[in-house]
């Protein structure tokens, strides 16, 4: 099995979502360090169970931040979960290509032109 494409599996991880979540707690956390001189983390969790008897696993993906604030620090985290195929390139969101040819070029109900 080829090593999965980091990028695309954020990407794919909650239809995108989890990534834009990621670059705004990097952007929050790192403004809140510059901003008041204090330390702050961002900490990525993954979490794989196989779904039934299928090539199929359940991600489930947490993302935990920190921003230091004058006073203090903001606290968030959130865990969502999506279902990810285990193919022979890496981890995908489709198991299979779905813009792939449905039909047979022989199978067409109309003859293509000369």
């Amino acid at each position: 099995m080829k090593a999965t494409d980091s990028a695309d599996f954020i990407q794919s991880l909650n239809a995108g979502v989890f990534s834009d979540q990621f670059g705004r707690a990097l952007s929050d956390v790192a403004a809140g360090v510059i901003d008041h001189g204090k330390e702050g983390t961002v900490t990525l969790t993954f979490k794989f169970k196989q779904i039934a008897q299928t090539n199929q696993v359940n991600v489930t993906h947490k993302l935990d931040f920190s921003q230091p604030t004058k006073r203090g620090k903001k606290r968030e985290d959130t865990t969502l979960d999506t279902p990810l195929y285990v193919t022979p390139e890496g981890l995908q969101l489709m198991q299979t290509n779905p813009t792939d040819q449905l039909f047979r070029r022989e199978d067409t109900p109309i003859p293509a032109r000369s």
